[in-house]
């Protein structure tokens, strides 16, 4: 099962973050300078709760990119 997230702000790149770090499939859906950061750097999450980063994540601009 994959879990999308729509958008990549603080709410969904923290609780994406989380799931994608604890093993998940998880696919983001973005927009410009959000979708663009993702495709280049990937995800990085600072938190009082501990920091991730993820190298590596799938962004996507549209849903039918995604795909089924």
């Amino acid at each position: 099962m994959r879990i999308g997230i729509i958008g990549a702000g603080g709410v969904g790149g923290y609780f994406g973050g989380r799931l994608a770090a604890a093993g998940c499939a998880v696919v983001w859906l973005a927009r410009g300078t959000q979708l663009a950061a993702l495709q280049r750097a990937g995800l990085r999450v600072q938190s009082q709760l501990g920091d991730l980063h993820l190298p590596e994540v799938q962004a996507f601009g549209s849903a039918a990119e995604i795909g089924p």
